[in-house]
C-alpha cells in the first residue's frame, strides 16, 4: 500500500529534513511540505472537494507551524477530515503534551530529532488506521467535510455599514431553504444578532469559552433554537466578558458547530480581535461589506490589508457585498474590486432603509416582507454564495441597473478614492 504523506513545517530546515527522511520509507509518496497552517487546510479543503480518494492518509504537523499553534491546528483537521491521520513532531515528547496531542485528535507524537525507525513507525499506525476509518465509513465524499460543515463569516468594514443585518438575513435565507443553520454573534462587545431577532437569553459564546472538550449536550445548552428555526450563540450581555473568548475559545466553538450544523454563519463585527480572525481563517467563505462611499472602501482596504499581513485571509479570497448601492452611486463596485483586490458578488444591495425601518425599530428583521428589494438582494447574494440548499425558495432577486447605470464616472469621490488607492 502506497501511503501518501503532507508535511506542514514553517521552518525551511525542518521542512527540508522532514522531506529528507520521508523519502526513505518504503511505499511512501510524500507531498512537498506546506508553510503554514492556512495553506494546509486549504490544500486539504481543495482535495476533498474533489474527491475523497484525493486526500493524503497523514499529515504530519512540525510544532513550529503557525499562525495557527500546532494543538489547534491538530484539532482543527481531525474535526474537518476525520479520517486523516494527523502526527505531531515535537522537541517534547513527554506525557502532556502526548495527552494533549490525543485529546486535540493526534494519531501519535514523534520526537526531535527525527529518527528513522520512530518516524516510520508512527507514520504506519496513522496510515493504517485512515485506511480503517475510510474503509468503515465506506468512503462517502460528504464524510470528510462534516454534515454540511460549512463556516461563513461576515465582517463589516467599518461600523454602521449593515454587517449584522447582512449575516441575519444570510442564516434566514440558508435556513428558509431547508438547511440547517447557526447564527453565531462574535461581535463580543456589541453584538446585536439577539436585538435583531428579539431574542434574549442568558447563555452566551463566553459560557463556551473555558470548556476544554466541547460536548453535543455542552453546545446545546448555551444556542438558544429560535423559531426561525435558527440556532443562535450570542455574545456576551456583559461586553466585557467578550475578553474571555480567546482565538482557541473561538476555534473550539466554531469547529463543534461545523460538526453539528450544515451552515454556521459568524457575524465577526468590525474589530479585528483573535477571535474574529481565527474565524475568518477558518472560513469557508470570508465576506467583507461596505457601503459605496470614501470612508468605508478604504476601511475596506484597510481590513483586506491587515488579514493578509496577518495570514488571516487573501484579499481575492474575500466576497464583498456592496450596501446601500443605487445605479447613481459614483463608487460602482467595479471600482471597489479594483481598489481592495477582493472579489465583489454579482448582487448590489440597494440603498432602500425605509424598507426596513419598521422591523429594525421593532428588532423583528424576520417579519421583513418578501418584497422588500433589501431583503431580495441579500437572499440573492447567499445564493450567489452557494448558502442556500434550495434556492428556490428563496424570493427572487430584483435587478439592479445594468449598461450605463454602472458606468465609473472619475469625479468628485471617485476621484479622491483613486488618488488613495496605493496609500
Amino acid at each position: 500500500m502506497t501511503t501518501r504523506i503532507l508535511p506542514a513545517a514553517g521552518d525551511p530546515d525542518a521542512a527540508r529534513s522532514i522531506t529528507a527522511l520521508l523519502s526513505q520509507l518504503p511505499d511512501a509518496e510524500p507531498a512537498p511540505p506546506v508553510p503554514d497552517s492556512t495553506s494546509l487546510l486549504d490544500m486539504l479543503g481543495r482535495m476533498a472537494a474533489e474527491s475523497v480518494d484525493e486526500l493524503p492518509e497523514v499529515v504530519l504537523v512540525h510544532e513550529r507551524i503557525g499562525p495557527v499553534p500546532a494543538l489547534e491546528l491538530i484539532r482543527e483537521v481531525a474535526l474537518r477530515f476525520p479520517a486523516v491521520g494527523v502526527v505531531l513532531i515535537s522537541s517534547d515528547a513527554g506525557p502532556g503534551l502526548f495527552s494533549a496531542a490525543m485529546d486535540s485528535g493526534a494519531r501519535g507524537l514523534i520526537a526531535l530529532p527525527l529518527s528513522y525507525e520512530e518516524l516510520s513507525a508512527r507514520v504506519q499506525a496513522a496510515a493504517l488506521w485512515a485506511v480503517g476509518v475510510r474503509r468503515h465509513l465506506g468512503g462517502g465524499a460528504e464524510v470528510f467535510t462534516g454534515p454540511g460543515g460549512r463556516v461563513v463569516t461576515v465582517t463589516g468594514a467599518k461600523g454602521g455599514v449593515g454587517t449584522t443585518f447582512t449575516a441575519v438575513q444570510f442564516a434566514l435565507a440558508a435556513a428558509a431553504s431547508g438547511r440547517r443553520t447557526a447564527l453565531v454573534d462574535l461581535d463580543l462587545q456589541a453584538g446585536d444578532v439577539g436585538s435583531y431577532l428579539d431574542v434574549q437569553f442568558r447563555r452566551s459564546i463566553a459560557d463556551l469559552a473555558g470548556i476544554q472538550d466541547i460536548s453535543p449536550r455542552v453546545l446545546q445548552d448555551a444556542v438558544y433554537e429560535d423559531r426561525t428555526g435558527l440556532a443562535l450563540l450570542l455574545a456576551p450581555a456583559e461586553g466585557e466578558r467578550g475578553e474571555e473568548v480567546d482565538e482557541r475559545a473561538a476555534r473550539q466553538v466554531i469547529g463543534a458547530l461545523r460538526a453539528r450544523y450544515e451552515l454556521v454563519v459568524v457575524d465577526c463585527g468590525t474589530q479585528v480581535t483573535g477571535a474574529n480572525a481565527a474565524a475568518v481563517e477558518q472560513a469557508d467563505t470570508a465576506v467583507l461589506v461596505t457601503t459605496p462611499d470614501v470612508v468605508s472602501v478604504r476601511a475596506a482596504k484597510r481590513m483586506v490589508r491587515m488579514w493578509e499581513r496577518l495570514q488571516v485571509r487573501k484579499a481575492e479570497d474575500t466576497a464583498v457585498v456592496v450596501n446601500r448601492w443605487s445605479k447613481h452611486t459614483e463608487i460602482q463596485p467595479s471600482l471597489i474590486e479594483k481598489i481592495t483586490k477582493t472579489r465583489p458578488v454579482r448582487t448590489p444591495v440597494p440603498a432602500a432603509f425605509k424598507e426596513l425601518q419598521a422591523v429594525v425599530d421593532a428588532g423583528r428583521v424576520q417579519d421583513l416582507d418578501n418584497r422588500s428589494t433589501v431583503k431580495q438582494a441579500l437572499w440573492a447574494v447567499a445564493g450567489e454564495l452557494g448558502l442556500l440548499s434550495a434556492p428556490d425558495k428563496a424570493p427572487v432577486p430584483a435587478q439592479p441597473g445594468t449598461g450605463s447605470a454602472l458606468a465609473v464616472r472619475a469625479a468628485g469621490p471617485v476621484a479622491r478614492l483613486r488618488r488613495g488607492r496605493e496609500g
